[in-house]
């Protein structure tokens, strides 16, 4: 909720009002009761209220006050003087109606005047002039002033001119006329991360996605910029303390610095300088101080600027730029607030293209390990993608064809820049217009020139499955099914291990769609994926249990098939000694499996004796393990004997633990109070240690769960 408004008195008059139209509401609906009881008595109570105010209106003339800021005017107007107690209560209405009718027409004219200042306030915004903006937007507020829209709009303009304690101020006036105001927290949260108000910042969005939950996107987007500028105040805070206590790191740095901005040297003082700089900027708080000591100044400076921007090179320049690109790679390595500022500069963008193309092979190069680098993460895939995004991948798929070390870099970038939202639609006029088989074509030639490397193949085709229109379009392809299947028949060697992990990669991400295709491939997809259970490669297994937990929930029969090819079996194998990300898949290809069917209950209670797997799975940190093995409990809990099995174990402790938890996955505590209700309607032996626990809330509470279900 937002704060407290600062100024009370107008708080108190915003509240009067509210209260205000409640009451009229109330009396007006009385006044037109069929309930001859209830009209009097508002008619009795309506002629109160006007002598009330008749009176206070005196008083307010004769001390000549005429400061009312309420929202609306209170004071009565003057009503014609044959109203009297005595007169019928059709003669009253009419005369309220005809005063009804002269404040909704005053309203009206209100509404014209504010929504004309708002347009010319709106106008001055786009032109820049926000002082001008705010004074048409408090003119409209004069005017009317309930209307969120001036207040969001005046608390945009604060904004522009760094008033946040006004543009908050405003912010909080919006949510005073509409709660739901998305532009208010919007705007407020912005407010409050300009004054670092971190905490406050984050309550504001997440109030956005509790009244809005399709603004996902915008809420993650919000979140991570606060995230980042909360991280870039710690590290410079820490970074003045390592300076101020005289650490040599930080003097080295700041002394590079100032060697390197001295004017007049010749070009090979400026390239020594920059690679002993790039030395020095070896970690984050080096990272920082080559940022809060104007570091990025560097190329603003001659001949630095003159070697970077040149057409044609003497190797003395070569050898600058080449240092140039060394250093900003050292310096925003893992650090978005470096990329940021680097990608931000005109030249930087300008050259990076030119750079991309240059006929010296170390320019090349280095060029392509620092767009690599800054394509790590979605803000730096987001800055590349405002460059010639096209023209940029043509570049690299050429540069494939020349060595293997620019082949590595080249195929690692365009997958990670087609995750970029601005890029997606550039991306597909190079890639997704492919087939499924030519773009294992294309897999071929880059693992013949690769060996065995992964950067292509898992790249390219993934990136068209996490592409939202390209997934769509070959989810519904029989022909991309099939040609998976295909390469999914044959992983014995180097390279074709890395086609199946494509295939598997491609597959995981197109199994997020819902289509007939899918469903009519559920079953000899999961049949692949059973066979690869047994591959020699983690990864391939990994892969193929993750795509099994996707495709058996689209066809009853696909788990029919699977639960008879001994799926529950394999699947506690890997819960017993597998990774988290393995075990995730399996726990939640069980819950897909006992969930419809009988055969795959009784073998989960068959081969996990008194269920010690499932047991330790409850106590799991990830949530998702932990609400599926939960689910799957409750559903073998359905085999008789299943839950004596139980007794003298701890489950009445770890259920009880996790249904009265606070995980954020509601899930996690509706699946363990389900199995609770379950554990204990089944084998009422458990009730006693539930009692010792304390747990009857609990179990009264999952009993709504068990009956539902």
């Amino acid at each position: 909720p937002p704060a407290m408004l600062r100024d009370e008195d107008t708080e108190a008059d915003f509240q009067r009002f509210l209260r205000r139209v409640d009451e009229v509401a109330n009396l007006l609906q009385g006044l037109s009761s069929s309930d001859s009881a209830v009209r009097e008595e508002a008619f009795a109570e309506t002629e109160k209220r006007l002598r009330e105010e008749g009176a206070s209106r005196e008083e307010e003339e004769e001390s000549r006050t005429t400061v009312n800021r309420t929202v609306i005017n209170t004071s009565v107007r003057a009503f014609p003087s044959e109203i009297k107690a005595g007169h019928t209560s059709g003669a009253f209405l009419a005369a309220l109606e005809k005063d009804a009718k002269e404040r909704a027409r005053r309203r009206k004219r209100n509404e014209q005047l504010a929504n004309a200042l708002k347009e010319k306030g709106n106008e001055a915004f786009r032109e820049g002039d926000f002082a001008l903006a705010i004074q048409r937007y408090t003119e409209g507020l004069e005017k009317l002033r309930d209307k969120q829209e001036l207040y969001t709009n005046r608390a945009q303009a604060y904004l522009k001119l760094h008033e946040y304690e006004k543009a908050i101020s405003d912010c909080e006036w919006a949510l005073k006329c509409n709660k739901n105001c998305l532009k208010a927290y919007f705007l407020m949260g912005k407010a409050h991360l300009a004054l670092q108000h971190f905490s406050e910042c984050r309550q504001c969005y997440e109030k956005m996605l509790q009244i809005d939950p399709q603004k996902e996107n915008l809420f993650k987007a919000c979140v991570n910029e606060a995230s980042l500028e909360e991280r870039r105040v710690r590290d410079e805070e820490r970074a003045a303390r390592e300076a101020q206590a005289g650490s040599a790191a930080a003097a080295s740095i700041q002394e590079l610095l100032q060697r390197i901005s001295t004017p007049g040297q010749d070009i090979l003082y400026y390239t020594a300088g920059i690679r002993l700089l790039a030395e020095a900027v070896n970690n984050c708080t080096g990272q920082t101080l080559f940022r809060t000591n104007n570091g990025f100044s560097i190329l603003g400076k001659e001949p630095v600027r003159g070697a970077f921007c040149a057409e044609r090179r003497s190797p003395a320049e070569v050898e600058l730029c080449v240092s140039l690109l060394l250093l900003w790679q050292a310096a925003c390595a893992g650090n978005e607030v470096n990329q940021r500022l680097l990608l931000a500069q005109p030249e930087v963008s300008a050259q990076l293209p030119e750079l991309l193309s240059s006929g010296t092979p170390e320019i090349r190069r280095e060029t392509l390990a620092l767009i690599s680098l800054c394509s790590e993460n979605e803000s730096g895939r987001r800055l590349l993608a405002r460059q010639d995004l096209a023209g940029r991948l043509q570049t690299l798929m050429e540069l494939a064809k020349t060595t293997d070390e620019e082949a590595d870099s080249a195929t690692s970038i365009p997958s990670d820049l087609i995750a970029a939202d601005r890029s997606q639609t550039q991306g597909r006029v190079l890639l997704s217009r492919a087939s499924f088989t030519e773009l294992m074509v294309w897999n071929d030639l880059t693992l013949g020139m690769q060996g065995a490397g992964t950067a292509l193949p898992v790249g390219t085709p993934g990136s068209l499955g996490a592409d939202a229109e390209a997934r769509a379009r070959l989810a519904r392809s029989r022909e991309c099914w099939q040609a998976c299947l295909d390469e999914c028949s044959d992983g014995s060697s180097p390279e074709s291990s890395e086609r199946v992990l494509a295939a598997l990669g491609l597959m995981m991400n197109l199994l997020l769609e819902s289509s007939d295709t899918i469903q009519d491939f559920a079953v000899p997809i999961s049949a692949r994926c059973l066979a690869l259970l047994g591959h020699q490669d983690g990864r391939i297994v990994t892969g193929a249990t993750g795509v099994l937990s996707r495709a058996l929930p689209a066809s009853p029969s696909a788990v029919e098939e699977a639960v008879k090819g001994g799926v529950v079996k394999k699947m506690l194998k890997f819960l017993k000694a597998a990774g988290q990300l393995t075990a995730s898949y399996a726990i939640k290809t069980l819950s897909v499996c006992t969930k419809s069917s009988r055969q795959a209950q009784e073998e989960l209670v068959k081969w996990d004796k008194r269920f010690r797997v499932l047991l330790r799975l409850l106590e799991s940190e990830n949530e998702l393990i932990v609400g599926n093995a939960a689910f799957c409990l409750s559903q073998c809990l359905l085999v008789p004997g299943a839950a004596a099995s139980l007794l003298g174990s701890n489950v009445v402790l770890l259920l009880l633990r996790q249904a009265g938890g606070d995980a954020q996955r509601s899930s996690v505590q509706q699946n363990s109070a389900i199995a609770l209700g379950r554990l204990c309607k089944a084998e009422p032996r458990h009730i006693p240690q539930l009692r010792k626990l304390n747990g009857f809330a609990i179990l009264s509470w999952a009993m709504k769960y068990v009956h539902s279900s």
